[in-house]
């Protein structure tokens, strides 16, 4: 029987997924809220729509057909559409609503991990009263990072004695309209993030990747939805052992043994400190830069592993090519706190050379394609070090220009590999 898949996202993230999905023996439709031009490109129909309402997602879904949907981003399984789509018999590769709590619910999270002794969960406290959160601010022996409950795009969190002092700190609290926020103690080492795909009980995990949030080189500046990404060719990062990691995929298949019922994508994001892995969060979903980095490199069919995932079968295992990768987001000028829309894009797939190139928040005209106000495009290099493929992705981002646009020129280059390299033996007394 073919398959008809319907992808649920119009980012970078999602173009990945349509990349995986074009070789596959699968009729491919996708809906988003933006129109993705490198997704439309490949999609065999492309409807914009919100995808956080489920039943315009379902009515979409029964149009085309749909026999499996994928689910990219945070906010429409928080909605509810893989709910939806699986009560009209369409198998979503993505958490119910219950389940995406997990990413969508910080209280829920930190309160499950606790109740369930999963490994790796921080020291945490939650609060619904302001006054009350402030109040253990001043009474913790210790820095404190503070985090809205619910979804922020990755740049709700505050970190007391990195962003902000204790003083700036409480004045966020008091002057945000959030209902709850999560105190947790500052967990101090390098981070990096596993993906794993789950369905039937079956946990089968992605190398290791590290994101880079701050806005500018050097990690300065604001936190943003991610400036780009680096995996090495084994499943470790360079500052991480294999027992790291090992360490890490536990925590996962903790979690998902917990869970009882998950599927879709876990994506633990870990701190990797003195005292070994610990849970910055989860996520229920592909991360964004982290998918542009796992997916270029995986060699099982993508669409084995979703018929697996529905049928009820294991799922397949997984094979990536020996390979790292870098990734680097081109932003519109003065992202994330005032970008600037409006610059015309310069690089396309042909004249990115060896680099791929992932559409993400875009706006394409007659005349061409421009940024909007969130993060543009990304370019990924493959190669059998990182250092080779941070050259194939700044070859890329060359051809593209600075003109309107920022980027983070340092992620991947062998002086910040090292950084991170000797951070974590100074951690652990090497």
């Amino acid at each position: 029987m073919s398959e008809t898949v319907l992808l649920i996202g119009g980012g970078g993230r999602e173009h990945a997924i349509a990349r995986e999905l074009e070789t596959s023996e699968a009729d491919l439709y996708a809906c988003a809220g933006n129109r993705n031009p490198g997704i439309a490109r490949i999609a065999d129909g492309f409807e914009t729509l919100e995808t956080t309402n489920p039943k315009a997602v379902l009515e979409f879904a029964e149009d085309v057909d749909a026999t499996i949907a994928v689910v990219g981003p945070e906010a429409p399984l928080q909605a509810g559409v893989a709910d939806e789509l699986e009560s009209a018999g369409i198998y979503a590769f993505g958490p119910k609503e219950a389940e995406a709590r997990i990413e969508t619910d910080k209280a829920f999270q930190r309160r499950f991990m606790a109740e369930h002794d999963i490994p790796g969960c921080p020291d945490f406290e939650t609060f619904d009263d302001m006054d009350a959160a402030c109040d253990f601010v001043d009474e913790y022996d210790g820095d404190l990072a503070i985090k809205p409950a619910g979804l922020t795009g990755g740049k709700g969190v505050k970190v007391i004695g990195d962003q902000v002092t204790a003083e700036e700190g409480k004045e966020y609290i008091r002057e945000s309209d959030y209902d709850r926020i999560v105190l947790e103690e500052r967990l101090i080492g390098e981070e990096f993030t596993v993906q794993a795909f789950v369905a039937n009980g079956d946990v089968r995990t992605a190398p290791a990747v590290q994101d880079h949030k701050r806005a500018y080189e050097g990690d300065e500046g604001p936190n943003t939805g991610g400036m780009g990404s680096y995996s090495d060719a084994t499943t470790a990062l360079p500052f991480m052992t294999d027992a790291d990691y090992d360490d890490a995929v536990s925590i996962i298949e903790a979690t998902v043994e917990a869970l009882e019922d998950y599927r879709g994508i876990l994506y633990g994001q870990f701190m990797l400190t003195s005292e070994g892995p610990k849970v910055i969060e989860f996520n229920a979903r592909f991360g964004d830069p982290e998918a542009m980095n796992t997916l270029p490199v995986l060699e099982t069919d993508f669409l084995d592993i979703l018929t697996a995932a529905r049928d009820g079968d294991s799922l397949p295992a997984l094979e990536f090519a020996p390979q790292a990768t870098v990734c680097k987001y081109a932003v519109p000028e003065g992202y994330p706190t005032d970008p600037e829309a409006g610059a015309k894009v310069q690089v396309d797939e042909e004249s990115a050379g060896d680099a791929l190139l992932y559409y993400a928040s875009v706006d394409e005209r007659d005349d061409g394609i421009y940024t909007t106000t969130s993060r543009s495009f990304a370019v990924v290099g493959r190669a059998d070090s990182i250092t080779e493929a941070e050259t194939i992705a700044e070859d890329a981002l060359e051809v593209a220009g600075e003109e309107g646009l920022h980027m983070r020129h340092d992620i991947g280059k062998p002086e910040l590999v090292q950084q991170r390299i000797d951070h974590v033996e100074e951690l652990r007394g090497e």
